[in-house]
């Protein structure tokens, strides 16, 4: 498992988004991932291998394949760092709100 501000790299990358977003519908094997994704094989396996090395990706192996599902406890941490962010730009939102309100009744 890799460091939390290390978590960041990970997610960054595009692709490993579009991974962790098909995991969080369903538990997924290496075929299924390449064909919806349309990325190759090779591909998609570097990024589970990261995945699973940072602790964002879970792997169980089912006879021959290999089943793959997303383990989302480091995004909590990320969670708890957006709050702060999330919180200021609802903030912002119920000040617009606000001003609108008043326009209108004006």
């Amino acid at each position: 498992m890799i460091a939390l501000q290390d978590i960041y790299a990970v997610i960054a990358e595009p692709s490993r988004r579009r991974i962790l977003d098909r995991l969080l519908r369903s538990d997924s094997t290496v075929n299924d991932l390449t064909e919806e994704l349309g990325l190759s094989q090779p591909l998609i396996s570097s990024h589970l291998r990261l995945l699973r090395e940072s602790g964002l990706v879970r792997v169980k192996a089912v006879a021959q394949r290999r089943i793959y599902s997303l383990d989302a406890g480091l995004l909590a941490g990320v969670d708890d760092w957006l709050s702060a962010y999330r919180e200021r730009w609802n903030q912002h939102v119920d000040a617009l709100e606000a001003h609108l309100d008043r326009k209108k009744s004006e």
